[in-house]
């Protein structure tokens, strides 16, 4: 947490933004490959892949990788990889549950397997990598959680005590050990998860499946929203602006954005997560900070930053401010927010005042989806033939690829152990209606920035969604 009271008092956070652009850096990138064409006409096919981020692209490839022979077409409204999937932060997290105390507090029977599960889809994932040569600067580096207040210290040495005696490698770094990890006054702790998460540049990492989906054969259309979808002789029906697909089955995998299915409606709330990148460090500027074993970096406060060095050594810097719009609003006007943009520079040079006189070159949000359990939930529907993964609640880069295992598993009627777990099984609970929601949403946020400034200590609301099993995250 960078309390608003250690604000830096000179003007630098917002001259550091005057020529930053309002473009998503990782798709700022003279790689990024041509759209395809949007359908026209009336197809068929086996499967129907609703979406083009990574659950929809992993679900086509992990078909055709299952069942050569399956005919699968993905339908993209845009571009694929130009949402969530192309401008988060890059971590790649083993965890399915969103981290261990989250899965601990809801499955504890079966958090073992799920981590099991996790730590073998991230292997799965860095094979794929390689396997097809996918350029996205994949980093092994693993995670470092920092404490910048008095109370997270001793939340980070419990945590390292559950991980280990879980079977976790993880170290709790007292404050001259986690500064000299990275260099930073505001950090009194840490820890140090060395396997837990990879860094990738996640646009690429789109892209990289894109063509990886190709190869493979699948028939991919971009610029094609879909309309709906509805029973037919066949199966089910597909129906976009200017075409049609037949199919035996559907798989949705559109995040945030409104989903095709009436029950899911408020299953999810569309959040705007806002982000900076910074010029290149110089080698001075890399010496004043440290950070040899470049480690994806979060702190341990409920409005969290995350942050991590880019192949150029650059700092991407996100995260603290989660904003909801009124009525699940979605539209690109909200992907710049100045005040956000300006109270993430300051925090920025508040937790690294050795690098004053550094700027920002990119500034930009993206919309993610969050549920109320915080990790993804699955179901289907139309008697099978529809199936649908969504909820991923920020943690998508890796969790994505488990998830278009289930959604398969689900579609094909295949009794796994995948889908025989709880956590697949049960559903969240919905959130409320407008207004309740915008109401619930902004007490809560207001209530979590309250406990970060009091020494982590919860208000009746915030115990009251704890009962319940609710929350909101980023």
């Amino acid at each position: 947490m960078v309390q608003e009271a250690t604000r830096p008092a000179d003007d630098w956070p917002q001259r550091a933004l005057a020529a930053a652009r309002p473009q998503v850096f990782w798709l700022d990138d003279p790689e990024r490959p041509q759209r395809r064409a949007a359908l026209t006409g009336a197809e068929s096919a086996d499967l129907v892949v609703v979406g083009g981020g990574y659950t929809g692209l992993w679900t086509a490839l992990r078909a055709k990788e299952r069942r050569p022979e399956r005919d699968v077409v993905l339908l993209e409204a845009g571009g694929c990889g130009d949402q969530a999937s192309g401008r988060n932060g890059g971590f790649a997290a083993a965890s399915l549950t969103h981290g261990y105390a989250n899965g601990q507090a809801r499955w504890p029977e079966e958090l073992a397997t799920l981590d099991r599960l996790g730590a073998e889809n991230l292997r799965g994932l860095a094979d794929t990598v390689c396997r097809h040569r996918i350029d996205c600067h994949w980093e092994e580096t693993g995670e470092l959680s920092v404490a910048t207040a008095g109370h997270e210290v001793d939340d980070l040495a419990e945590a390292a005590e559950q991980l280990a005696a879980a079977g976790h490698e993880a170290r709790f770094l007292d404050t001259a050990q986690v500064r000299a990890e990275v260099d930073s006054p505001t950090y009194l702790a840490g820890l140090v998860e060395p396997h837990a998460t990879a860094l990738v540049e996640p646009a690429r990492l789109a892209w990289g499946l894109r063509r990886a989906c190709l190869d493979a054969g699948v028939r991919i259309y971009e610029d094609t929203p879909v309309t709906g979808i509805a029973r037919d002789a066949a199966g089910m029906l597909t129906r976009t602006r200017r075409g049609r697909v037949r199919s035996g089955r559907v798989a949705l995998a559109t995040n945030a954005f409104p989903p095709l299915l009436r029950r899911l409606r408020l299953m999810t709330v569309p959040v705007y997560d806002y982000v900076l990148v910074t010029e290149p460090l110089s080698a001075e500027q890399r010496a004043a900070i440290g950070w040899r074993h470049r480690q994806g970096i979060g702190d341990a406060s409920n409005l969290f930053h995350y942050y991590r060095l880019t192949r150029d050594d650059r700092i991407l810097w996100g995260g603290y401010d989660a904003v909801y719009h009124y009525g699940s609003r979605i539209h690109a006007d909200l992907e710049q927010h100045g005040p956000t943009h300006e109270r993430l520079a300051e925090h920025f040079f508040t937790t690294f005042p050795q690098l004053r006189g550094l700027s920002f070159t990119h500034r930009w949000s993206g919309v993610i989806d969050t549920c109320t359990r915080f990790a993804p939930f699955f179901g289907t529907a139309y008697d099978g033939r529809v199936g649908y993964a969504l909820g991923y609640t920020g943690l998508g880069v890796g969790a994505t690829r488990f998830g278009a295992d289930v959604l398969l598993d689900l579609l094909d009627d295949q009794d796994t152990e995948r889908t025989r777990l709880r956590m697949v099984r049960e559903r969240p609970l919905p959130f409320p209606p407008e207004p309740l929601r915008a109401l619930g949403i902004g007490l809560t946020r207001r209530s979590l920035a309250r406990a970060d400034a009091a020494g982590g200590r919860r208000n009746l609301w915030l115990r009251s969604l704890d009962r319940f099993g609710l929350g909101f995250d980023s």
